[in-house]
């Protein structure tokens, strides 16, 4: 659940930094005590939201190891997100 003002973190948006970026593929939406489902999307519904920065996540570790055998691998893995503002529902 979102709501105007609220800051989130998304997977990345090829996007310019600093742009603002429209999601129109809105799933369900409540407004005023009424739930609108979408099938499968709402019509109409659209978020308003500008992009922040981008940025990446905590670095994971990934590790393959097999006994007795003396195999051992070690990589790592950062994601990449889009903090957005979000500035305006439209339904």
């Amino acid at each position: 659940m979102i709501a105007e003002g609220q800051i989130l973190a998304v997977e990345k948006i090829k996007t310019k930094t600093e742009g603002r970026v429209v999601f129109d593929d809105i799933l369900a939406l409540s407004s005023e005590g009424q739930i609108k489902l979408g099938k499968p999307t709402v019509q109409g519904a659209k978020v308003r939201a500008k992009i922040l920065e981008v940025f990446k996540e905590k670095k994971i570790k990934v590790v393959k190891f097999k006994s007795k055998s003396r195999y051992r691998r070690t990589t790592g893995h950062r994601q990449q997100k889009t903090k957005v503002l979000i500035e305006k529902i439209e339904s």
